[in-house]
């Protein structure tokens, strides 16, 4: 179990816009930091980050917390994970007492199947540099192929032997359970007879570690060294708990840092391009591992950059087999550009054969736009025949409707029409039938043709009722779902306690009392109190319990704090074990910052101080939640009454109602 004195001084060093930044392409705004959405495929950048208050809330999920919350969310860590991952990062000593047997038993699958990867890298990599097999066979074979010692260790790069069980024994004998070898795919379990055959699933094999966007083991590649055609010439980690092949990149992680920075993003195929392109200084690329290109894999470079430069081999067919990919690309919002290499070169053989500074004049002097490369691939099979050109136009037209820009689109048909010589005015039909397809429009082909040919004068304030339309058809103007005032009204009172509740301000209360003739008045008291002791005295009076269970265990967190040291602090509830009460405390913050106003003297319009309005705001959160759980009361006994559950008891809800009356004639009265 890690120490609290460890949590503290990780706390203390982590920077929440270093630590989001490991994932997420930040821009500075501000005193903020904005990026796009880790969590989902947004377009416009929602995401943001306070380094003064140190934490971040993703705006379009609602989603927030401090570092280690981030880690959580994102990585799926656990907490103490996430206290490592940290302390690894910022060179802080994990100090642990001793975990008791039950404890370890804690530890889940998932983590255990992540343990035994770390040990299969280790394991594998020390074979390779170490052993004389290791050395004789699979680092002879990366030197072969070009790779420097110093890049061979970067991506942990290894070895497994040509025998049937060496590393499972291995691994057996540290003290791992089969089942996780067998979970991870590392070792193979044949049933049959009376004892289980285990074999080693990458024997004979080197070794190319898949790792995740933080740097943890999720499975591996191995390469055959033997012309066994028999067997597959590369061969991954089956899908896991851990390892899915579709929401993967080789090569992300070390590559992330130099993506952003360069707000660009190599696509290649293979393992040995990733790692000959660094070898040359070119950092910012990542492999599909020699799948096809999935959604998944695309959001997870849309995080760092809006770029994508696509390289193809030389070869013809395979650029055709690979040029599918784009459309996906496209489709997510991204830009494309794409290289070629010359006949019989790869990206991995072209690198080997430059310097660094002509391999990244050639990457720079080759990048074409996506329509330019596919209409002059594609041309080469034409030539004049006009069936074949028609394929291509249909082909390069469903290219561009992929993009879901409409100006971009726009301007696509515009150069495409250029380059092929033929009339914008055919292209944008076809693009219209496309489009018609997709959404399923019930407009004419015709008008629908038009609407695409004027989306970009659609745009102006002036086509209002287009807007209307587009607002309709996504269901903006539905009914909003009924909301629980409750839950509203107990949020406001934790908003109110976070931001003010070591204020010391006047509040008044109104008692009752008779003037000079007898007749009954009420009369006002004033007394000073701080913010959190008028609400918490309040809520006591009338024994009033959140019915929100994370408000409550927020309330019972700030309760706590007024206890022992007198005041709350909200570094401390940033930095809550519970993620929960973290999560909501950051959320309130970055609302209350996000809706600040700024600058408004200089347009002559002035706020009224907070010391001013905070008695009545919270003396109306006291009384508007008292107002709604009468309601609720009055509506419960009249539910009961008509239900026949209970006998009629109108002296109660005359009583109930008088007092809602009073509580309305409180807040209508200016205090």
């Amino acid at each position: 179990m890690i120490t609290q004195q460890t949590i503290d001084k990780v706390f203390d060093a982590a920077r929440v816009e270093e630590v989001i930044g490991e994932f997420v392409q930040l821009k500075k705004t501000g005193s903020n930091f904005k990026g796009l959405s880790p969590f989902t495929d947004e377009k416009t950048p929602s995401f943001v980050v306070s380094p003064v208050k140190q934490i971040w809330k993703d705006f379009s999920t609602g989603k927030g917390g401090n570092s280690v919350s981030f880690l959580m969310e994102h990585e799926h860590y656990s907490y103490p994970e996430a206290i490592k991952w940290l302390a690894k990062k910022y060179n802080i000593e994990i100090e642990e007492t001793e975990q008791s047997d039950e404890q370890k038993k804690q530890l889940n699958e998932r983590e255990s199947m992540f343990l035994v990867s770390k040990f299969a890298k280790d394991y594998f990599n020390d074979l390779l540099m170490n052993s004389q097999t290791g050395r004789a066979i699979g680092l002879s074979y990366f030197k072969e192929r070009g790779f420097r010692e110093e890049i061979i260790q970067k991506f942990d790069l290894g070895y497994c032997k040509d025998e049937w069980d060496n590393f499972t024994k291995a691994a057996i004998a540290k003290g791992f359970d089969i089942k996780y070898l067998k979970a991870t795919g590392l070792t193979i379990v044949k049933e049959g007879g009376d004892v289980a055959k285990k074999f080693d699933r990458f024997k004979g094999r080197v070794m190319f570690p898949i790792h995740s966007m933080s740097g943890r083991i999720l499975g591996f590649g191995g390469r055959i060294l033997t012309n066994d055609k028999k067997a597959a010439k590369y061969l991954n980690s089956p899908e896991s708990e851990i390892y899915h092949k579709s929401k993967i990149l080789y090569g992300l992680y070390h590559a992330k840092k130099e993506i952003a920075k360069q707000d660009n993003c190599f696509l290649v195929e293979g393992y040995t391009d990733v790692i000959s392109f660094h070898q040359s200084g070119v950092e910012n690329v990542v492999a599909s591992s020699g799948t096809a290109l999935t959604p998944d894999q695309i959001r997870l470079i849309n995080r760092l950059t809006k770029n994508i430069t696509v390289l193809f081999d030389g070869d013809a067919a395979g650029i055709r087999a690979s040029i599918r990919g784009i459309d996906l690309i496209l489709e997510q919002g991204l830009n494309v550009k794409v290289v070629s290499f010359p006949d019989g070169e790869d990206p991995d053989s072209f690198a080997k054969g430059q310097s660094s500074a002509d391999l990244k004049r050639y990457l720079d002097e080759e990048a074409r736009d996506f329509i330019e490369f596919k209409v002059s691939l594609l041309m080469k099979d034409a030539q004049n025949d006009p069936i074949k050109k028609a394929t291509l136009i249909r082909d390069i037209v469903t290219s561009i409707s992929k993009i879901p820009d409409g100006i971009q689109r726009e301007v696509y048909v515009q150069e495409c029409a250029r380059i092929m010589d033929i009339s914008e005015q055919v292209l944008f039909d076809e693009l219209a039938q496309l489009l018609h397809k997709v959404v399923g429009s019930r407009n004419s082909k015709s008008n629908f043709s038009n609407s695409v040919k004027t989306s970009i004068a659609e745009r102006s304030d002036t086509q209002k009722g287009s807007r209307l339309e587009i607002l309709r058809a996504k269901g903006i103007g539905k009914q909003f779902q009924k909301v629980d005032q409750v839950s509203i009204l107990e949020k406001e009172i934790i908003r109110i306690l976070l931001l003010y509740g070591n204020e010391i301000v006047d509040f008044v209360n109104w008692v009752d009392a008779f003037d000079k003739y007898g007749r009954p008045i009420l009369e006002k008291e004033e007394y000073q109190s701080t913010v959190f002791n008028e609400l918490y005295l309040n809520l006591q009076e009338d024994e009033i319990e959140f019915s929100n269970e994370l408000f409550k265990l927020t309330y019972h967190a700030l309760v706590n704090q007024l206890n022992q040291r007198e005041k709350i602090v909200i570094d401390e509830l940033i930095m809550h074990e519970n993620v929960d009460i973290s999560g909501l405390v950051t959320n309130i913050l970055m609302d209350e910052e996000r809706y600040v106003l700024s600058n408004w003297e200089k347009k002559e319009v002035f706020v009224t101080e907070i010391d001013k309005i905070l008695p009545k705001l919270v003396t109306d959160a006291i009384l508007n939640l008292r107002r709604v759980l009468i309601e609720k009361k009055i509506k419960g006994i009249l539910e009961d009454i008509q239900n026949q559950k209970k006998i009629p008891d109108l002296e109660e809800v005359r009583n109930y109602t008088e007092l809602k009356k009073l509580l309305f004639e409180k807040l209508n009265r200016v205090i």
